[in-house]
């Protein structure tokens, strides 16, 4: 167990790996740990404005419609929770009435018809995505309704990627059989941490029982593929209790690892002063110690590094992809349909398109208003420009394949590379010197002690970056 005062020391490799190979070097952790954007899109949704007249937005759906398009991923922005869990930083609405469900499908229902009217509904659909929220506040019912919406309008392709987040407090088996039945093969079961006394802290009371139960139902009812979500740096966390949590989340033998930093925005989400005010927060160091407790048992039990905590054994299909250089990421982490445009539906939701990206309303009402009038719900987005669009490939090209290969990358931009970005590979200096990659005239590689950082080496590439405070979660 790495202990916060052995945090200077690198982590070892496993069994098998050269000793001159570490896992971790907790010093560079430590110093490139600064805040900065997660890449779930270049340029990052900090970024996007209210202005809405260049985003064109009669053009934006038509302009994907071109020849030759590629497939499409849907997702559904699911809001609603029954209670508020005090460290989330997602985009929710708190409500304990299940008739708040039906009402959202009926609104649902007048985005997909509004937003299909100018879509190639003939392009198959490689993945849907249910995200909140907590998708399973819906009755079974209303996801039955939900998915009949969805196959009535769009065509799914044969082997669908259809994924869903489960919140296992509040969940029926006719849920998970409502589910199957509509397509879902994959899940997502928000754990975050197995301890009592750090659930309580946190506003989420789960007794991990509940977990293999909801496991145990899943693959009965025959869910191809479930994941566990975990947060460190949560408040009375230590290394010691989160080696019970992970301990007790790898015997469910889970597909997928998402091992996520505790986000501490209260500027954005004010439920999360009460961390502040109750001095229940780990220290940076104490979160450290958890960061690489996580990684190196994961790694240790075989679950392969994808990237930004996440993990997934060598057989996941996100593992075949980062090994086939086919990984893709969007606004839901990493993907395997990197040819797919992405179209996000209910509030908050986001959409990415040939040339755009654009958010709808962030809060209920006014969502809900855009549609009564008639209108695509969007409230502020992006049109991207021929040096977005450049950027995006290489930014994209260190998070997924942590390499580039300056010709093929030239090929693919339309510029000599290593002359356009010379400024930006001089940059890398000092990450090359501390060992986070290694570069020559032909490519740039990233190495083990730099996958960690991926962030960090990818920000040098972009040109919209603002240290400004208060703008961006912690690295690691």
């Amino acid at each position: 167990m790495i202990q916060p005062d052995e945090s200077s020391a690198p982590v070892p490799s496993p069994a098998g790996a050269r000793a001159s190979e570490p896992l971790l070097d907790l010093g560079l952790i430590r110093k490139y740990s600064i805040p900065g954007p997660r890449y779930t899109s270049y340029p990052p949704a900090t970024q996007f404005t209210a202005e809405l007249g260049p985003l064109q937005l009669g053009a934006a759906i038509a302009d994907d419609n071109r020849p030759g398009a590629g497939p499409i991923s849907l997702y559904f922005h699911l809001p609603f929770c029954e209670t508020r869990c005090w460290f989330c930083g997602c985009n929710t609405v708190i409500t304990a009435r299940r008739g708040a469900a039906a009402e959202y499908n009926d609104d649902l229902a007048r985005e997909i018809r509004l937003t299909a009217a100018q879509m190639d509904c003939s392009r198959p659909v490689t993945q849907v995505h249910f995200g909140g929220g907590s998708p399973t506040f819906f009755p079974p019912e209303e996801l039955r309704r939900l998915g009949r919406m969805i196959t009535d309008t769009f065509r799914l392709a044969p082997n669908c990627e259809y994924s869903v987040e489960v919140d296992p407090r509040r969940l029926s088996r006719d849920h998970i059989v409502a589910l199957r039945e509509i397509g879902a093969n994959r899940a997502s079961l928000g754990v975050q941490d197995t301890n009592s006394k750090v659930q309580l802290a946190m506003h989420r009371w789960q007794p991990h029982e509940l977990n293999i139960t909801v496991f145990k139902w899943m693959r009965e009812e025959g869910f191809r593929s479930i994941s566990v979500d975990l947060i460190y740096g949560l408040p009375l966390q230590t290394a010691e209790s989160f080696a019970v949590t992970l301990d007790e989340v790898l015997a469910l033998q889970p597909d997928r690892l998402s091992v996520f930093s505790y986000a501490h925005i209260p500027w954005l989400k004010p439920t999360q002063k009460i961390f502040d005010d109750r001095g229940q927060l780990p220290s940076p160091e104490q979160k450290l110690a958890m960061f690489a407790l996580a990684y190196e048992r994961l790694t240790g039990a075989g679950y392969i590094d994808i990237g930004l905590d996440h993990f997934a054994k060598p057989t996941d299909e996100l593992a075949l992809a980062q090994r086939a250089g086919t990984l893709h990421r969007n606004f839901q982490g990493y993907s395997t349909c990197a040819d797919a445009s992405l179209y996000g539906f209910g509030m908050s939701s986001i959409s990415s398109t040939a040339d755009t990206y654009r958010q709808n309303h962030k809060t209920l009402p006014a969502w809900r208003d855009a549609l009564a009038a008639g209108q695509l719900p969007v409230e502020r987005g992006l049109r991207l420009s021929a040096e977005d669009h450049r950027r995006r490939i290489i930014i994209m090209g260190i998070m997924c394949n942590r390499r580039l290969d300056y010709s093929s990358l030239s090929q693919q931009i339309g510029v000599d590379f290593a002359t356009t970005y010379a400024r930006e590979l001089a940059s890398l200096a000092d990450l090359e010197a501390d060992g986070l990659l290694t570069r020559d005239d032909r490519k740039l590689e990233v190495t083990r002690v730099g996958v960690p950082l991926l962030r960090v080496i990818a920000m040098r590439f972009d040109n919209t970056f603002s240290a400004a405070p208060r703008r961006h979660a912690q690295t690691v």
